[in-house]
């Protein structure tokens, strides 16, 4: 178990030693992948009670993510990795996240095994809340009948919250904030998170070639199997402390070699250094398609273009909500 504390908010890997500041609380058990709109109902619902009732208040969430343990071969795009996670947890205001190791072996526990030894004697939860069809154990023999009648036997609250749905009353899902990205729909995409859509990366020495067009980029490497559309978007960009406003290209670059798709950042007004540095992006709107161009100067001009739309759309910014604001803060 290790366990690290960002001011009163608790990151736990493990289920051993589980502090005791988090016993006897209330637990929003889910993946939480993304932390969006959908899954932030479960968390209110979490927070609600714990208030009442002055009990802390926790999510319990599964690394890896269970689909990508069944099938290797096709892993799950992570949109919110375990450390972005637990930030976009903490900045909904919970008291931790428990995070505890998904394997082949943890899911064929007992459904009666994960409440008595994991829920009771490891967690001692005073209420648990998950989304309405939340399943757990061996064969997902754990349904949310079987939670409830479980909460009766061992004494803790079960709260069990229905689907969210946007304005459009769909439902709001992880796959469906995936398909967005991929479509360069990220109108939609930041509006079913509720904030805008960010990744971590170091920068990577390139070919140096923007610099010699007057647009020296960094690059960086998107994680394995985003769905990301290629083409040309605007973002905001954190260096150490520092908000950059920058337009960025994603693709393969087909003017010149298209090669392996590279996320290429130009950051307006800024002067220094980048390489080996972990710049946080944060993606906030979809300008156009990749586009092959017949000479340099041609690229150029519409690189010229790119960035006076980047700029326009990066002025009228304002934040999506609080969490947004937390996460971007400055912007």
């Amino acid at each position: 178990m290790t366990e690290a504390t960002l001011g009163q908010f608790q990151h736990v890997n493990g289920l051993e030693d589980v502090p005791k500041t988090l016993r006897n609380g209330v637990v929003a058990i889910g993946n939480f992948d993304g932390v969006h709109r959908g899954h932030r109902a479960v968390l209110g619902a979490a927070q609600t009670i714990g208030h009442r009732e002055k009990r802390p208040v926790y999510a319990m969430t599964f690394e890896p993510h269970p689909r990508t343990v069944f099938k290797p071969d096709a892993p799950v795009f992570r949109l919110t990795p375990e450390k972005q996670k637990a930030e976009v947890l903490a900045a909904c205001g919970l008291d931790g996240v428990l995070v505890v190791p998904f394997s082949r072996e943890f899911a064929g526990v007992e459904a009666q095994e994960f409440v008595s030894d994991i829920l009771m004697s490891k967690l001692a939860i005073f209420h648990a809340v998950t989304g309405h069809d939340f399943h757990f154990g061996r064969a997902r023999m754990g349904t949310p009948e079987f939670l409830k009648k479980s909460g009766l036997s061992f004494g803790f609250g079960v709260t069990q919250v229905e689907p969210e749905t946007d304005e459009g009353r769909q439902v709001i899902s992880s796959s469906r904030i995936r398909e967005a990205l991929a479509e360069g729909d990220i109108a939609l995409a930041n509006g079913l998170l509720g904030y805008r859509w960010f990744f971590d990366a170091e920068v990577r020495h390139g070919d140096k070639r923007g610099r010699d067009l007057g647009y020296p980029t960094a690059n960086l490497q998107l994680p394995i199997g985003c769905p990301l559309k290629h083409g040309i978007y605007a973002v905001k960009i954190r260096v150490e402390d520092h908000l950059f406003d920058g337009v960025a290209s994603f693709g393969r670059r087909p003017t010149f070699d298209n090669g392996a798709p590279l996320f290429e950042i130009h950051l307006f007004d800024f002067q220094g250094d980048l390489y080996g540095k972990k710049l946080r992006t944060h993606v906030v709107s979809y300008l156009r398609g990749e586009e092959k161009f017949d000479s340099a100067e041609t690229l150029v001009a519409q690189m010229d273009k790119d960035s006076l739309e980047a700029r326009a759309a990066l002025s009228s910014l304002k934040p999506l909500g609080e969490i947004d604001t937390l996460l971007m803060p400055g912007a």
